[in-house]
């Protein structure tokens, strides 16, 4: 068994309150460094990559980079998404496979200036591009989108447009993905549909701040409880009649279980490659 990558969650706190990510409901709880060895000692002959990150923000860890080094001393590639605000954490380490920043975090109720924010987030790029890629994830339709595609456009001398869901090459290892609003899957939600596909299982799985074992990085709350990693061995996690039968599912283009039937990103993702292309 082999999964592309693996989402170790080192911290369900955040440093914001956005009114587009789904609340945390579970207990405030950061990974210790010896539970984190623990978890990548056990999952490194499974995967290449892991992602520090499902709910909450993980440069708000003391550890992150103690983080960040063992895991690429034991030869993962390490990937990070943030909100940006504490991009100076991780300036100055030159370990880090991929940073993806969600620009539309910035909100002024944080009591600072986009420019502040902008400035301070792409000083530290230009300190981490050379040995990290960098993607700027950024809402077409949000506000303050314009703003931010003058600013990127007037440091790197660039005549960025974006007119729609695209991918677009700053320079060297930084680039733009613009995509629309994402709503989570929640099983309150007015999203229903039992027919689709999904990569959760087939490529990835996730891990929670304590422990609990996901399908997929989306399912942040752990209504799908496949087990814990400080307990139970993943190859007997795919074992599992559950797995078996959701990975089935998804090969065959059903959601089996009711969390996925309110989750549409797949369904958005595909709309975005489809308005890539121009169809």
């Amino acid at each position: 068994m082999k999964l592309k990558k693996i989402y170790i969650e080192i911290t369900n706190r955040c440093n914001l309150s956005c009114s587009f990510c789904i609340k945390n409901n579970r207990k405030l709880r950061d990974i210790t460094i010896d539970e984190y060895k623990y978890i990548i000692n056990k999952i490194k002959p499974y995967t290449k990559e892991v992602y520090l990150h499902v709910l909450g923000e993980p440069l708000i860890h003391k550890d992150i980079n103690n983080f960040i080094d063992y895991a690429t001393d034991n030869n993962l590639k390490v990937n990070i998404t943030t909100n940006g605000y504490l991009i100076n954490n991780i300036a100055n380490n030159t370990n880090l496979h991929r940073l993806n920043i969600s620009l539309h975090s910035f909100n002024e109720k944080y009591n600072v200036s986009l420019n502040i924010y902008l400035d301070n987030i792409f000083n530290a790029v230009d300190k981490i591009k050379n040995n990290t890629y960098v993607t700027l994830r950024i809402w077409v339709k949000d506000k303050n989108t314009p703003k931010i595609i003058n600013y990127i456009n007037e440091r790197y001398h660039t005549n960025i447009f974006i007119s729609d869901n695209q991918k677009i090459k700053i320079t060297n290892n930084l680039l733009i993905d613009s995509f629309h609003e994402f709503i989570w899957p929640d099983m309150k939600n007015n999203y229903y549909e039992e027919w689709g596909s999904c990569k959760g299982l087939i490529d990835h799985i996730g891990i929670l701040s304590d422990g609990t074992i996901i399908p997929c990085c989306l399912d942040s709350l752990g209504n799908i409880n496949l087990g814990n990693i400080y307990i139970d061995n993943l190859e007997d996690i795919f074992n599992l009649p559950r797995v078996k039968n959701m990975i089935n599912g998804f090969k065959n283009n059903k959601k089996v279980e009711e969390l996925c039937r309110h989750c549409r990103f797949l369904e958005v993702k595909n709309e975005n490659i489809k308005l890539e292309k121009g169809n």
